[in-house]
């Protein structure tokens, strides 16, 4: 059985640098590593850029942030993928840039990306790699408008590990399960850790 990798966040050039997409920039490390090419799912209106092999289905959603949901459900409809076999990668505004956190399951803490994917998959019971962005700006700052804003050209390597050391995370989960990759992650402080990915 494959597991679905669903990055979230929002199509086009003026979003792709943004704190909200940084799990299509994980998902875009992952795809490089693995030399996977994407493909477009859906002709006349795509619903999610799409890279697969024999052991993973790397998916990111078309639809937008807010119905991130609706690509998700289709590509696991498609290839007979059960919920706990979906694994969400994605920004955490309440998490220092640079720190990982990997949960089994949960709510939706008010992101709207994860709002739609439980609605749509039916279940909070899926696994998460949350990608901190919380920078110096983000206190007193609107949440929108500052996780729709790009990173500070002082945080750009700090985000280029934590993209990384998210691939390797996802890559743990694969490999080890959600709870080694949980006890390897979160206990260092959501820091990159050897993985097989």
């Amino acid at each position: 059985m494959r597991t679905m990798v669903v990055g979230l966040g929002n199509p086009g050039n003026e979003y792709r640098d943004t704190r909200h997409n940084i799990g299509f920039r994980v998902l875009d490390s992952i795809a490089m590593n693995r030399r996977l090419r994407w493909r477009r799912l859906g002709w006349i209106q795509p619903l999610a850029w799409v890279g697969e092999d024999e052991r993973v289905i790397l998916v990111k959603p078309r639809t937008y942030m807010n119905r991130s949901g609706l690509a998700a459900a289709v590509v696991c409809r498609k290839h007979g993928i059960a919920a706990g076999d979906v694994v969400a990668v994605y920004d955490d505004a309440d998490l220092e840039l640079g720190r990982l956190k990997l949960k089994k399951s949960g709510g939706t803490g008010g992101h709207n990306g994860v709002r739609s994917l439980t609605a749509e998959l039916g279940t909070d019971e899926f696994p998460r790699v949350r990608v901190g962005v919380r920078g110096v700006g983000r206190d007193g700052a609107d949440l929108a408008g500052y996780l729709l804003s790009p990173f500070e050209d002082g945080e750009i390597d700090r985000v280029e590990r934590s993209v990384s050391d998210a691939a390797k995370a996802v890559g743990s989960i694969l490999g080890d399960g959600i709870e080694v990759a949980m006890n390897r992650y979160n206990s260092r402080g959501g820091t990159a850790a050897e993985s097989s990915f």
